[in-house]
């Protein structure tokens, strides 16, 4: 078994710079856990008429409606087997904004049936994202998303795009800080610019046998449909 990015990206994924390829490899087959820690120089969103928005998604941890310099940030990316027998790695965020920490929950999954990295989105994973990994020629990892569904009970319907979004991350590596580079912009095509982050931080690698998966990493609901 390799690890999710890897068997979408395929040969590509040895092009990344090999630190992205250690932390993009965490998963079941390489038993590593890994903890991200350093601070966001900027956390932005768009106009104010977008923050009702924000905090809808907020109260799943879906985006951060609240902006900020300098704040500590934390990324647990850990591997484990969902209620459905499937590979899933957490991508849970924390920010340490004045007032309160915020989340932004993420947990994927490999989707065979359209090759793609498949994100759900939030505590509950009402939102099913579908993610597109390349490496750039700089050995950097280029995401963009594709299509969106919300998902809940019998309901599977695509996201219109008078309410999705579109993200893009990039993700790098500094070998002269040691440092992890990430920049995050996710805007609608209609209302232009909505929430995005920039910074950098260093990762720890622990071993998922022998620290498992904390509590809280989780989402609470968990969705069958891929």
């Amino acid at each position: 078994m390799t690890s999710i990015f890897r068997r979408v990206m395929g040969s590509a994924f040895d092009q990344l710079h090999p630190q992205l390829q250690r932390r993009f490899s965490v998963g079941l087959d390489s038993g590593e856990a890994c903890t991200g820690r350093g601070v966001m120089d900027r956390i932005w969103h768009g106009p104010a008429y977008v923050k009702p928005f924000l905090a809808l998604g907020a109260s799943r941890n879906i985006l951060v409606p609240r902006t900020g310099t300098n704040v500590p940030f934390t990324i647990e990316n850990t591997p484990y087997t969902d209620s459905y027998g499937r590979e899933t790695v957490t991508f849970v965020r924390t920010f340490a904004l004045p007032g309160g920490p915020r989340r932004f929950d993420a947990t994927m999954v490999h989707s065979p049936e359209r090759d793609c990295v498949l994100d759900y989105l939030g505590t509950h994973q009402h939102l099913a994202t579908d993610l597109h990994p390349t490496a750039e020629p700089d050995g950097s990892l280029l995401i963009r998303s594709g299509a969106h569904r919300f998902r809940e009970g019998p309901v599977d319907v695509r996201v219109p795009e008078l309410m999705g979004a579109d993200a893009e991350v990039r993700e790098s590596y500094d070998d002269a800080t040691g440092r992890f580079r990430i920049r995050v912009r996710v805007t609608n095509r209609y209302f232009g610019p909505l929430f995005g982050y920039e910074g950098s931080f260093t990762a720890r690698y622990t071993d998922v046998g022998t620290h498992g998966v904390r509590a809280g990493l989780r989402p609470v609901r968990e969705e069958a449909r891929a």
